[in-house]
């Protein structure tokens, strides 16, 4: 058992395949959903939504709670163990979690038939703002798609600065690094702040009406 643990590889497949497999099972063989069925994709768009969710904010705040408090306290020599290799890794499943978080939130919206709803946050219901439901999943929509933005507009290209990620920045000076660097964690900060809320909207939603 220890050579299948000691590879992620081999886990994170195997993981995904389990999780697929529980899914058709219980869907078609258990619920008796057919493929096309709405529901079905419903079920399969919630999951991956949560699991690529998870691989988003787990490193938001990984990043938050855990590297940046504490890099203070890791001496210079030893630094750019995490600066060269630690956080570019994260910063690659950070934003892709948050890409594919965003796409199959869409999808599952669009699945739902609120999609249009949500992101008028309720003006096109009829009568607008008649449905409570679309305004509060529609406010955790929005509230994703700027912390989306943010990840990949703002944070990742200072990271890539003030990081010199894949040495695209090998001329940048120590300030413009150093600035690169700031901006990049206030916005981090910023999406630590927007998930909370955005998190409420997005359960409160499921659960409240």
């Amino acid at each position: 058992m220890a050579w299948f643990l000691s590879n992620l590889r081999y886990v994170a497949w195997t993981a995904t395949a389990v999780g697929a497999l529980f899914l058709i099972y219980f869907a078609m063989g258990v619920a008796g959903y057919a493929f096309g069925d709405s529901a079905f994709w419903e079920a399969a768009f919630r999951w991956t939504h949560v699991l690529f969710g998870i691989m988003w904010i787990g490193h938001l705040y990984y990043f938050n709670f855990t590297q940046i408090p504490n890099m203070p306290k890791i001496p210079d020599e030893q630094k750019p163990a995490v600066t060269k290799v630690i956080a570019p890794a994260a910063l690659f499943w950070f934003r892709w979690g948050a890409m594919l978080t965003l796409i199959t939130g869409l999808l599952l919206a669009w699945n739902q038939n609120y999609l249009v709803q949500a992101l008028s946050l309720g003006a096109l219901d009829d009568p607008g703002f008649a449905v409570p439901k679309h305004i509060l999943i529609g406010i955790g929509m929005w509230l994703a798609i700027v912390m989306w933005f943010n990840v990949w507009f703002i944070i990742w290209p200072n990271q890539q600065k003030a990081l010199n990620i894949a040495n695209k920045y090998p001329d940048l000076d120590a300030a413009a690094k150093a600035a690169a660097g700031k901006t990049a964690m206030l916005f981090s900060r910023t999406n630590t702040f927007l998930s909370v809320p955005m998190l409420v909207a997005m359960t409160g939603a499921s659960t409240l009406f």
